[in-house]
């Protein structure tokens, strides 16, 4: 059985994105060069019990309004001039994660894991698909059927059903070394009019959806953000520990 792993767990409450993308790179390199320098002790025979080791950690956050546009995805599915953008106030950036465009805003959990991979299994596939069981077993516990769609990574509804297709939780990493950034985004009680200035992930003629519209009352955001890491929790066989600021 898998040992299990200790996640510094942060809830940054509403943050802006470039800062929290910093934090977030800040945090990467602080594994990368824990790794390189035990890999070069252990190449050169030396003991390596005096290192530190890798951490893990999630970061959850409420950004302000922000498109992201991922390094595959393409400016031609921003819908939105420039200046519409600037007047309604919701920021856009290029980031290095996979996948296309985004939208981040009020009452969606974000969740950032710096994970350790090869503390787990080295296989991006299964770790989208557990990120992806993550929200699937949260959506049950309000009662709806989260599942996959073949070729498109997130969560959705009715996925299998032309014309009733919707997105609840996009998902986009980025991976060095077998150490994780970015993540994902869930709708709980968002406002999709955002949505509309896009395309979203790059997927033409599907909808995306929200807890509080296939539900038809808002949540308790807090409430779901509990239930979000408790399943994290399980799926990723880990205590999620508060990490001292």
């Amino acid at each position: 059985m898998q040992e299990k792993q200790t996640i510094l767990f942060q809830d940054l409450g509403v943050k802006d994105y470039q800062s929290t993308w910093d934090y977030q790179e800040n945090l990467l390199q602080e594994n990368l060069s824990i790794k390189g320098l035990r890999r070069q002790k252990n190449d050169a025979g030396e003991p390596i019990t005096d290192l530190p080791d890798t951490q893990h950690h999630l970061l959850f956050v409420e950004h302000p309004h922000v498109y992201t546009l991922g390094k595959s995805g393409e400016i031609e599915h921003v819908l939105i001039s420039e200046t519409e953008r600037t007047k309604r106030g919701i920021e856009f950036f290029k980031i290095n994660r996979g996948g296309d465009i985004t939208y981040h805003g009020p009452q969606q959990i974000v969740g950032y894991p710096i994970l350790d991979l090869e503390k787990y299994t080295t296989d991006i596939g299964k770790y989208l698909r557990n990120i992806e069981e993550v929200i699937i077993k949260t959506m049950a516990d309000y009662g709806l059927e989260g599942d996959r769609s073949p070729g498109e990574t997130g969560v959705w509804l009715d996925p299998h059903r032309k014309g009733y297709e919707r997105k609840i939780c996009a998902i986009g990493i980025r991976c060095s070394r077998w150490v994780t950034m970015h993540g994902f985004a869930f709708n709980v009680n968002t406002d999709l009019d955002y949505f509309n200035f896009i395309v979203p992930c790059g997927i033409q003629n599907k909808q995306v959806t929200s807890l509080e519209k296939e539900l038809g009352r808002k949540l308790d955001y807090e409430e779901v953000k509990a239930k979000v890491k408790y399943h994290f929790e399980n799926i990723f066989q880990a205590d999620l520990v508060p990490k001292n600021l």
